[in-house]
């Protein structure tokens, strides 16, 4: 899929471009805080907005599982068998650790509303009732080789990690998950950062979602007047 750089969205002031950034494979226990830094060198600038792939992030901090080491439940498999092709709870394994998180009761009771909800129109009920145990997992459809089959966790503390970056590098920095589905998530920010900004301007997903290999995308402003990235301090 071809990535526009210029953001183009109506809620958004013209002027937001957003610039993916190749880097090598990210991979358990490295140091992605000094790799994003000297990735986006002489590409981001202090006024850019740096915004960091949650995978990436939780990957180098070993929060993931492969999905052979989770033997899922016959509830796992029902339910699975259920839901959208591209959802996370339509693979058993990432399902199953849902359940091991918040309890078979709790699962069988959002599959429940889920359907009650359905009978009146609304949509969404299961991860309304899942909340953040459903956010908190990241399936292993389109994690790149050698992790594909890997179920990944949110990262550990994602806004103390972008204030890290920010330290770092002196550039604002969001953790964000978003996907080809018109949805997009600021996990974590350093300060000063306007987060629903930065999710409208990545709801085009910039980061692809395949073998792109951008796990960063730096957010620039080249519009009139102030930042909207960024807020203004009081």
């Amino acid at each position: 899929m071809t990535r526009k750089l210029h953001v183009e969205r109506a809620e958004l002031p013209a002027g937001i471009v957003a610039i993916p950034v190749r880097t090598r494979l990210v991979r358990p226990g490295d140091n992605v805080i000094a790799l994003i830094g000297e990735s986006v060198r002489g590409i981001a600038r202090t006024g850019d907005v740096l915004a960091v792939s949650e995978t990436a992030v939780a990957i180098a901090q070993g929060r993931f599982v492969p999905a052979e080491y989770v033997r899922p439940s016959r509830l796992a498999y029902a339910l699975s068998r259920r839901a959208g092709a591209l959802a996370t709870v339509s693979q058993p394994e990432s399902l199953q650790l849902v359940i091991d998180e918040v309890g078979t009761l709790k699962t069988v009771y959002a599959a429940v509303m889920h359907l009650l909800g359905r009978l009146i129109g609304r949509r969404g009920m299961f991860y309304e009732v899942m909340g953040e145990a459903i956010a908190a997992i990241d399936g292993y459809t389109g994690t790149m080789p050698p992790f594909e089959r890997a179920i990944v966790f949110a990262p550990h503390q994602p806004d103390a990690f972008a204030q890290s970056v920010f330290e770092h590098t002196g550039i604002a920095c969001t953790v964000v998950d978003a996907n080809d589905l018109q949805k997009a998530k600021v996990l974590g920010a350093s300060t000063a950062v306007a987060r629903r900004n930065v999710e409208v301007a990545l709801l085009d997903n910039p980061h692809g979602n395949g073998d792109e290999q951008t796990p960063i995308v730096v957010l620039k402003w080249r519009g009139a007047g102030s930042n909207p990235l960024l807020e203004i301090a009081s």
